[in-house]
């Protein structure tokens, strides 16, 4: 198991007042976070954190060793940076934005410059990068903002709504760039969205916020091995033998009052098996089901959970 390069001790954050970040723990390790949220959950107050620009009122937070607070400078090194709104300066061509950044990110002039080439053509913007920005489309100004962001090579990429405002195409070409840089392996990401299918379609872990709180924290592909086996059935002849049977196999089931079963399939245990134990049994299987929990799924359970938990308080 890889060592975590975030680590969370009851971190807490206050603005106005108010409590955003209330204790937070987690030790996190995968390649690309996705972190989720309701409106109001604290993902903008916890990249902020992260970046520096909030002090926690309680707790610590570290990154790659460093305390975010103690340590500021050495971590914001470490960072790159995709902020969800244009952040440009007018009158600047691509190259020369990058560059700019790239050195506000400690790298020296020529090697700044170099980087910034190299990060446009990266992206795919290496024939527009003399145009000034404001003659770009939306999704060029997208792919500016992770030009810049990645250009001085950073550990930690923080990415704030990649996909906002992009088409179709846009969106599928921002996803391909994430999903590369997630399987180069030498950056880690957290991508902060509110589309859940970007989130599954390029992260393999998921940070949950709910009012502050980490509501959940999951590894994404062993949620998906724990629930994709899940299969509803219908059978007719010997449904309680055949429901023993499963349970033989080692199934978790239930029998419903509708006369279908519900069975969670354990390693091993294939489809095919249970054509098998049907026909051993007579017994014919009229209808199977099989459920693959989405993100979407564990998202709206968790959200489920989290309310029940604070009524329960």
């Amino acid at each position: 198991m890889s060592e975590a390069w975030a680590e969370f001790d009851s971190l807490g954050v206050d603005l106005g007042g108010r409590t955003i970040l209330d204790g937070l723990n987690a030790r996190i390790q995968g390649r690309c976070i996705g972190l989720l949220g309701p409106n109001g959950a604290g993902k903008t107050t916890l990249l902020n954190t992260l970046l520096g620009f909030l002090k926690p009122r309680r707790g610590s937070a570290r990154l790659f060793g460093h305390d975010v607070v103690r340590e500021t400078q050495a971590v914001r090194a470490l960072i790159g940076y995709m902020p969800e709104r244009d952040s440009f300066i007018a009158g600047m061509t691509g190259v020369r934005f990058v560059r700019f950044m790239a050195e506000l990110s400690g790298l020296a002039a020529q090697d700044a410059l170099d980087r910034a080439h190299q990060a446009l053509f990266s992206v795919g913007l290496g024939e527009a990068r003399y145009r000034n920005i404001e003659s770009y489309s939306s999704g060029m100004k997208q792919l500016v903002k992770l030009a810049q962001a990645i250009a001085h090579a950073p550990r930690l990429l923080l990415l704030d709504e990649p996909t906002n405002g992009l088409d179709a195409t846009g969106r599928e070409r921002m996803l391909g760039l994430i999903r590369e840089l997630r399987d180069e392996g030498s950056t880690r990401l957290v991508v902060s969205s509110h589309l859940l299918p970007d989130v599954e379609a390029c992260c393999d872990e998921v940070v949950l916020l709910k009012d502050g709180r980490i509501a959940n924290h999951c590894d994404l592909a062993a949620e998906r091995r724990s629930n994709r086996r899940f299969l509803f059935l219908k059978v007719k002849g010997d449904e309680a033998g055949f429901a023993n049977g499963l349970v033989e196999l080692g199934c978790e089931v239930a029998r419903s009052s509708d006369r279908r079963l519900k069975a969670v399939l354990p390693e091993g245990v294939d489809v095919r098996d249970l054509y098998a134990l049907a026909g051993k049994l007579s017994v014919q299987i009229r209808q199977l089901d099989h459920k693959r929990d989405s993100l979407q799924d564990i998202f709206l359970r968790t959200m489920a959970e989290a309310d029940r938990a604070d009524v329960a308080r």
